[in-house]
């Protein structure tokens, strides 16, 4: 038996599933659940080992991905953000009956970069690891900065985004180090081609994390998916830009 994750649900209609990144918890879409709710059915939910699966602790990629399967609707759109991406896209590989729809924000199917490819720098997740060990709250707020970083509204979107974070349990110290492997390591390119549902990809052209060039990259490993660049968005297009975003998220669902 699967220890239960937390979720939440508000809303009715179709079913939409919510997946934070990395350091985050479920609290970070509220501002978009708001303004959702009234259309979808939505369900976010906190990760094992952050927010209110804290507890829980550290887990696997396979093995949260496994987690939320679970645990999600039967059939849904599922949305994932940076981290929440990967697992997103891994859940409509393996249970393509379960996802409906995938839409990525800010996301990478391979978030470190390599010859060839762009992405955040070994160096940078090393540095990130390694702080982690001396005070976790201190690197997770760095990282919301580094989220931010290229915003117009930079100073809005961390203060916003540290409010929802904050307004929960701190996450597990394992689960973020085991969060920056799966960002460090996992690598979906070769398998993309096998999504069967329709795909959104949406990007802030300003993000530092995943750069503008993996955008174009990635229309070569899913020709037939959308892509969505939000121009003066950073990492979190959703938060400085939740209008345009729920704008093109509504057109995506309601054309596919």
């Amino acid at each position: 038996m699967t220890t239960p994750l937390y979720w939440q649900t508000e809303g009715e209609g179709s079913d939409l599933v919510l997946i934070h990144g990395w350091g985050m918890n479920g609290a970070v879409w509220q501002p978009v659940v708001d303004k959702l709710s009234s259309l979808y059915r939505v369900h976010t939910v906190d990760l094992s080992g952050y927010g209110y699966s804290a507890d829980l602790g550290s887990a696997d990629f396979d093995k949260m991905v496994a987690q939320v399967l679970t645990q999600a609707p039967e059939k849904a759109a599922w949305l994932g953000w940076s981290l929440g991406g990967l697992i997103a896209t891994q859940a409509a590989l393996i249970a393509p009956d379960r996802v409906s729809q995938l839409i990525t924000v800010a996301s990478s199917p391979r978030f470190a970069a390599e010859k060839g490819w762009r992405g955040i720098k070994p160096a940078v997740l090393s540095q990130f690891t390694e702080q982690l060990k001396e005070d976790f709250t201190l690197t997770v707020e760095r990282f919301m900065a580094l989220q931010a970083m290229g915003s117009p509204n930079a100073k809005q979107d961390i203060k916003q985004v540290k409010q929802a974070v904050f307004s929960r349990p701190s996450p597990n110290q394992a689960a973020l180090a085991t969060g920056l492997s799966i960002l460090a390591d996992i690598d979906l390119r070769e398998v993309l081609s096998q999504l069967s549902m329709p795909v959104c990809r949406m990007y802030g052209r300003l993000d530092g994390l995943v750069p503008i060039k993996v955008a174009l990259d990635m229309d070569a490993l899913i020709p037939h998916s959308k892509k969505v660049v939000f121009e003066q968005a950073s990492h979190a297009p959703f938060i400085s830009h939740s209008d345009e975003f729920i704008a093109e998220l509504r057109y995506f669902l309601e054309q596919e």
